[in-house]
């Protein structure tokens, strides 16, 4: 089974393809432009660097968030128009569980956090038990203090709200704060194709029309007009 998957939950996009076990091809861009703008070309790239078509694609699949509002509405959008123009299934997966499994087999428990503004962030705590991540805390937007008065042990915090609160995670924690490094700390679309492989095994696929993003809680726009 052939996945092509994409991510463009934050800042860092990418694409990636995925055969059974095997990582064929992943390409990830953390510049200043739009999905929109980009997202494209990623695709076009890699499969014609692996010598691919559309048509061998069997699964499409999407990281649904949360994340960006813009950049998961460019991402579904792409891939419910790639479905509907080649007639395959699609499948998707959870933004923060993609990046927890930048660190599968951790002793650590390990804690994805994205920008959510308004001093709060996307997170979940997952922890590595057997062959999967079992999730501690349920993925959600809440305040930094909040969540981390659910953290009583050694925890690896990834994603981009480390660069934003990272003081702070420090000097709550202390030794309990265990930072990934750059390259372990961003999205990777080939965890993405992994899972949505996992879920296209099982037979999870999605109803490409009535499936949405996952956003946690609102938009800008739609709490400013509120505070009107």
């Amino acid at each position: 089974m052939l996945i092509l998957a994409l991510d463009t939950s934050t800042m860092l996009g990418g694409a990636a393809l995925i055969r059974d076990d095997v990582l064929i091809a992943e390409s990830r861009l953390n510049v200043k432009i739009t999905h929109s703008e980009r997202i494209m070309t990623e695709i076009n790239g890699i499969l014609l660097r692996s010598g691919l078509s559309l048509q061998d694609v069997d699964v499409f699949g999407i990281a649904a968030g949360p994340g960006s509002f813009t950049g998961l509405r460019v991402g579904l959008s792409t891939i419910k128009g790639l479905v509907y123009a080649t007639g395959k299934k699609m499948v998707s997966a959870s933004t923060l569980r993609s990046l927890a499994w930048n660190f599968p087999f951790s002793a650590y428990d390990v804690c994805p956090i994205l920008d959510a503004r308004r001093k709060e962030v996307y997170a979940g705590i997952f922890s590595w038990r057997d062959a999967d991540f079992l999730t501690l805390m349920p993925e959600q937007a809440v305040p930094l203090e909040v969540l981390l008065e659910n953290i009583k042990s050694p925890t690896v915090f990834l994603g981009d709200g480390v660069p934003i609160y990272r003081t702070q995670i420090d000097q709550r924690l202390g030794d309990n704060a265990i930072f990934a490094p750059p390259h372990k700390s961003v999205p990777s679309p080939a965890n993405t194709a992994y899972l949505c492989l996992q879920k296209a095994l099982r037979g999870e696929f999605e109803d490409p029309i009535a499936l949405m993003p996952t956003y946690l809680r609102r938009s800008e726009a739609e709490i400013k007009l509120k505070e009107q």
